[in-house]
């Protein structure tokens, strides 16, 4: 493959080379903006080589329906009593062009330039709300189950928290703000509709209110300084909050119908007592036949104990060469549960920053012929961690296996082996023996399935960031992006380029995995991505950046990338997302 043709595919997008064989049609994106509303519509895509063949169509013309009040008496009317404005007296649809006429006056005398904003009159507050989100203009963004369901916005004030609240309430969403402080300038920044709830996500105390009632979260809120101890607060201890506080109150309603959350993690195993080790066998091995094995056979040693302090740990050594050791148990899942119904693992585990392979057998329990193995690595840090495995990350033994199937599998295995495995520096500095291991084991779960995101957090690519606290910022979004995908919750995580302050929906969007893109772009699209993946079952559990499309140097194109607009009619989220890399 030439060097274009790599770089043409370091895009998640599909695309047309320049030095193809066969020459392919180029394709662009034209802006079609109708009159009169405030959205921009956009052609689909039109052979840029035959467009100039083709003959414009021409719109038809609307009829107008006549008035048949006539305007002398609308006025005599007007003057003789007050007009009231509610879902009853003003139906765009049902009065003709009389009351389109007075809706418009009301919404220019309270959005001003499209913007819903708050009103002094407190009397008009229900009907104006109704009015305005439900029944004005913009009621054909409405979506499908969106009037039951409740949206809890973090950092609502934000660059990207305003204008996603506005975006949230025109398509018929119940709106949640979690500010800091309730004063005059947060309240007239925020529409009338909008529950404000007062609280700080790095203080757990605070929130349990915010999210009680809500179905999802949107969290866009960042630290305003480069303090280490703010933007850990933020960035990474509000997140962790947010997702224990969301996990809490969905297992509180499932006690209360006297069920499980469809959020809750499976219990596997927890190790909280000497009896909890019960089951778990320990074993040596090495890849290599008997006679090779004796002649470099230098050693090897593990155990499994529980300790006073009262933590499992899994320890020993292997010098021999090509040697490994092993935790094994059959797993007991409690009745009607099954592993299919769920996506992944995770281990809660401390020790000294080894990595393990983590083996799943699948197939008959009885019959070991007809057995199949699944591996996964995984790493650990010193100090404990809470380590994510997928599914999705397990590859078969024999690479003529299926791929794993989480109903079959019966019995699971840690395994150490001193190969693969990277120096990490101890407390002191000194370098340690990558042969010895100390794992301690506090409990393994299944992580839950689903179809849709629970949380959207809205992360960054480091683009844009001074160079100076760049590295903090990272570090402390990255902990928080991490702390989400271990809680169990759907998520999405979105990094944006650098923010720009335009209107959105006006450039292709580049939707990439790998820390590649360059440009910047908008808020509104980011807002409005951040909308979309609520109810896109392609987007749960996936974490991409994104940013304008790329506009190459004229004479040096490599390439020509197909982007979709953001259309209100078609989902563009879904075409971008579907290929994308899952559990990322």
């Amino acid at each position: 493959m030439s060097a274009t043709a790599k770089l043409g595919h370091s895009y998640s997008y599909c695309h047309y080379m320049y030095n193809s064989p066969s020459p392919s049609p180029r394709w662009v994106l034209k802006p079609n903006k109708t009159t009169g509303t405030s959205t921009t519509k956009w052609q689909s895509l039109i052979p840029k080589a035959s467009s100039s063949g083709n003959k414009t169509t021409k719109s038809k013309k609307s009829k107008t329906i006549p008035d048949p009040t006539p305007p002398q008496e609308e006025e005599e009317e007007e003057e003789g009593q007050a007009v009231s404005l509610s879902l009853d007296d003003v139906n765009p649809v049902g009065l003709g062009r009389k009351s389109r006429q007075i809706f418009d006056e009301v919404w220019r005398k309270f959005s001003g330039l499209g913007q819903i904003s708050r009103t002094s009159r407190d009397d008009d507050k229900e009907s104006l709300d109704a009015l305005l989100i439900r029944e004005g203009p913009m009621c054909e963004f409405a979506i499908p189950g969106a009037r039951s369901t409740t949206v809890l916005v973090v950092g609502a004030t934000s660059r990207i928290g305003r204008i996603l609240v506005r975006k949230l309430m025109l398509r018929g969403y119940t709106v949640k703000a979690l500010v800091r402080k309730a004063d005059q300038d947060v309240v007239d920044m925020l529409p009338r509709s909008v529950e404000i709830v007062i609280g700080d996500a790095g203080d757990p105390s605070t929130i349990k209110a915010a999210v009680e009632n809500c179905n999802k979260i949107i969290y866009c809120a960042t630290a305003r300084s480069a303090i280490t101890g703010d933007l850990y607060r933020v960035d990474y201890q509000g997140v962790y909050n947010l997702t224990k506080a969301f996990q809490d109150y969905n297992n509180k309603l499932a006690q209360l119908r006297a069920g499980k959350s469809s959020k809750s993690k499976l219990l596997l195993a927890k190790f909280k007592s000497e009896d909890s080790l019960n089951g778990w066998e320990v074993r040596q091995g090495t890849y290599f036949q008997d006679v090779v094995a004796f002649k470099y056979d230098a050693g090897m040693d593990a155990k499994f104990d529980f300790t006073e302090t009262g933590n499992a740990v899994f320890s020993g050594y292997v010098f021999t060469r090509g040697g490994y050791v092993e935790l094994s148990k059959k797993l007991s899942l409690p009745l009607g549960c099954t592993l299919d119904r769920y996506e992944g693992l995770v281990l809660s585990v401390g020790g000294n920053g080894r990595s393990y392979v983590l083996i799943l057998e699948a197939g008959p329990s009885v019959d070991t012929t007809q057995r199949k193995l699944y591996f996964a690595r995984f790493s650990t840090k010193v100090g404990f961690c809470r380590v994510r495995v997928p599914f999705s990350s397990f590859r078969p033994v024999k690479p003529d296996d299926p791929p794993l199937d989480p109903f079959l599998v019966h019995t699971m295995t840690i395994r150490f082996e001193p190969r693969r495995q990277k120096p990490v520096e101890g407390p002191s500095g000194m370098k340690q023996d990558l042969r010895s291991f100390k794992l301690i084991l506090e409990y393994i779960k299944a992580l839950p399935t689903g179809q849709e995101t629970d949380f959207v957090l809205v992360s960054c690519t480091g683009l844009g960031v001074e160079p100076s606290r760049r590295e903090q910022v990272l570090k402390a979004k990255r902990a928080g992006e991490d702390s989400l995908r271990r809680s169990g919750l759907g998520y999405t995580i979105i990094r944006p380029g650098p923010l720009q302050e335009e209107p959105g929906g006006q450039r292709a969007l580049i939707f990439d995995q790998g820390n590649r893109i360059t440009q910047g772009i908008s808020c509104a699209d980011v807002a409005d991505i951040c909308v979309k993946a609520l109810h896109d079952p392609t987007a749960r559990n996936k974490s991409f950046d994104v940013c304008y499309e790329y506009v190459a140097e004229q004479g040096r194109e490599l390439y020509e990338l197909v982007a979709h607009l953001p259309d209100k009619a078609n989902n563009y989220l879904t075409p971008a997302m579907s290929v994308l890399e899952k559990n990322t």
